[in-house]
């Protein structure tokens, strides 16, 4: 088992990802949700919503372990799904969508 760093929220690529089921790793809702969200935008957005960002490009969704998508760990101030919806927002507002 691996120690979870505390006061740290993970955030895969996978969670925001509107092709993926719920099943699959998508934590909020398909309106909220976005295409292909990358990990560098992931990063950027929690940035911008001062939620300290450490990034972990290496890592591997434990339901695709066969890709390389990474997570970003966050500052646990809120509920998951929370933070995912504002990281979501911050990323659609980037892309200027």
């Amino acid at each position: 088992m691996m120690m979870r760093e505390k006061g740290k929220l993970v955030i895969w690529p996978a969670n925001l990802d509107k092709s993926r089921s719920r099943k699959g790793g998508r934590i909020i809702s398909r309106k909220s949700s976005l295409e292909a969200p990358l990990l560098r935008e992931l990063t950027a957005a929690a940035e911008k919503l001062n939620l300290n960002p450490e990034v972990e490009a290496d890592k591997k969704y434990p339901r695709t372990w066969w890709e390389s998508s990474g997570r970003i760990l966050v500052d646990n101030n809120e509920a998951k799904t929370m933070v995912a919806r504002k990281i979501a927002k911050a990323i659609k507002e980037a892309r200027g969508g």
